[in-house]
């Protein structure tokens, strides 16, 4: 059997990326492909250190233990976090936090005070679990590439993060959201959520990847049906758009440099040659910007789930694609521009 090298693109969405999770859970079973190199921010970024850590301890049974421990890490963390369903979405089966008393009147103290008011120790959960269960020597190691966006506070540019700079400051300040964590200092400049900037970032895996195929790992509906109309609503459109700017102006790039490039040498024929696939579920047009923040494990197996089904999907469908055709029409995102 061919292997054909990959590279993966997950996007951030915070518990949402238990999506990615089942996602990556099922690439790695498939003995088709090759792992060369990730990008991702946010919870993408949680992800891609959890798979590459754990690679490179066990290969993929590693890889998909380092996921699994992680997640488990999460919700064990949010065991007593105030923000829990409301009883009458506990009955209903419903994933919102939309009538969660702690929840709204956490948004509305957002609103007058900022995290260094509300959390003057500027404490995040997340920095235990990302010492204890990935091993960030290893990360400097791996053959692996990884590739982690964060947004420079003070330049409003994206920094991107290769394995041996990786730290737990650098993930948390990938995942970074202004609102409720201080920013992370780096190298003397603050960061912030590395979605302002590129969820995720492009354009390392085409320069400085061997794989021609990137699978792109999308949690933040592009299309939603429907005007918003209710305040939530509103908010929760408004959150998809602004994480999924970046990424659409990058693949709008990359488009218009397949038409241009000269695909004979050099850096050109790396552009041309590039091969996109994406791996999305309508699924997360049922669920609420505020689901977001649970973590539940029944919620994040479930997430898990639809992405180990939509993966299982995408294989059945392209698998003869992989390796020889984009399964994404780039083409399509040049139109009305």
């Amino acid at each position: 059997m061919k292997v054909v090298p990959i590279d993966l693109a997950l996007q951030g969405g915070g518990s949402h990326g238990a999506f990615t999770w089942g996602v990556l859970d099922r690439v790695l079973e498939e003995p088709s492909v090759r792992i060369d190199g990730i990008s991702g921010t946010s919870a993408g970024a949680m992800n891609a250190a959890a798979l590459v850590s754990g690679y490179a301890a066990g290969g993929a049974e590693g890889a998909r233990k380092s996921l699994d421990d992680f997640w488990r890490g999460v919700s064990e963390a949010a065991r007593y976090s105030p923000f829990k369903r409301a009883w009458v979405d506990m009955m209903t089966g419903t994933w919102s936090l939309e009538n969660s008393p702690a929840y709204m009147a956490a948004d509305l103290m957002t609103r007058l005070w900022s995290p260094y008011d509300l959390n003057p120790r500027g404490m995040n959960p997340l920095r235990g679990i990302l010492s204890d269960l990935i091993d960030f020597e290893r990360l400097a190691d791996s053959p692996i590439k990884l590739f982690v966006t964060a947004t420079n506070v003070r330049t409003g540019r994206g920094r991107v993060f290769r394995n041996a700079e990786m730290t737990p400051d650098v993930l948390l300040a990938s995942a970074c959201l202004p609102t409720m964590f201080h920013a992370v200092e780096i190298d003397g400049d603050p960061y912030w959520d590395g979605g302002y900037a590129g969820n995720p970032t492009m354009t390392p895996l085409i320069r400085e990847c061997q794989s021609s195929d990137t699978f792109l790992v999308q949690i933040n509906p592009i299309e939603r049906p429907g005007l918003p109309r209710t305040a939530s609503e509103i908010a929760n459109r408004l959150n998809e758009l602004s994480f999924n700017s970046p990424l659409l102006k990058e693949l709008r790039m990359i488009a218009l440099l397949r038409k241009v490039a000269d695909p004979g040498h050099g850096e050109g024929a790396a552009w041309a040659r590039m091969r996109i696939h994406r791996i999305a579920t309508d699924a997360m047009l049922d669920l609420a910007a505020s689901s977001k923040m649970i973590s539940e494990w029944p919620f994040l197996c479930k997430l898990r789930d639809e992405g180990r089904r939509s993966a299982q999907a995408f294989i059945d469908a392209h698998k003869g694609d992989i390796g020889k055709r984009s399964t994404l029409d780039l083409d399509a995102l040049l139109e009305g521009v």
